[in-house]
């Protein structure tokens, strides 16, 4: 690819942030802070290599053409090459990076047609599932969904976008797990790195921070209040926004 960049050294990639999203909801574990995301000790070091490289992708520290050196992430991040080639391959699973036959990994190009495509099938998704939530969380879970809505607000008014994107994640795993659906949780979970991806590249030219978090915690209040209704609503209004930011892109 023309323009693509070689990750072949360590010292590029030592930017990676130490925290990460855990892999399912069951496996969150605060802080002091109650509201950031660490690595639990049940996950995988697939599942590491997974959350740290994604995380990496997500937030742009490794741009769409960049071409991907197993070898090098090995190194930065301390693990074998085996679990960082099974994330690569979950990472192409789900659209972010693209294994190329003789020309290697290369991360994946963002496009506004397709985020628009995927944004139709997400709403759909995205309605069943916090309905779903609203009906089967049990209470733990509903405690961590007003934690999570508190702490997107939070991360709003110190305009801290990492921690949002963190939260964001978080809340995607927890509806996941909370709806009891492992088929809409299997298709959802091809669509939202890729909307995250496309929010942090614009979200500084085009979002609305504030706004966005408050969408986000209406959809976790809802379902911490048993509210189905609620949150099928508010799930439709945070999609709303979401499909309107991406249009005010072009």
């Amino acid at each position: 690819m023309a323009g693509s960049k070689k990750i072949g050294t360590a010292r590029r990639l030592s930017k990676t942030p130490k925290q990460a999203a855990p892999s399912s909801a069951s496996s969150i574990a605060r802080r002091k802070d109650k509201f950031s995301v660490d690595i639990s000790n049940n996950m995988t070091f697939t599942d590491k290599a997974y959350a740290q490289i994604e995380e990496m992708i997500v937030t742009l520290q490794l741009s769409p053409g960049t071409v991907l050196s197993e070898f090098a992430l090995a190194n930065s991040l301390g693990l074998g090459r085996t679990p960082i080639r099974e994330a690569l391959q979950r990472l192409s699973r789900d659209g972010l990076v693209n294994i190329l036959p003789r020309r290697g990994v290369l991360v994946s190009s963002i496009d506004l047609r397709s985020q628009l495509r995927l944004l139709a099938v997400r709403r759909e998704l995205d309605r069943l599932m916090a309905r779903g939530a609203a009906k089967l969380a049990t209470e733990e879970e509903r405690d961590q969904f007003s934690a999570v809505a508190a702490g997107m607000r939070e991360a709003a008014e110190r305009s801290d976008d990492i921690s949002f994107m963190r939260l964001d994640q978080e809340f995607n795993i927890l509806i996941s797990f909370a709806a009891r659906n492992e088929f809409a949780t299997r298709a959802i979970g091809l669509l939202h790195g890729l909307s995250r991806r496309f929010w942090y590249q614009h979200y500084k030219q085009a979002a609305d921070l504030p706004l966005a978090a408050r969408l986000h915690a209406e959809v976790a209040e809802a379902v911490a209040a048993r509210n189905a209704s609620a949150a099928a609503e508010a799930s439709d209004r945070l999609v709303d926004y979401i499909e309107s930011f991406a249009r005010s892109t072009l």
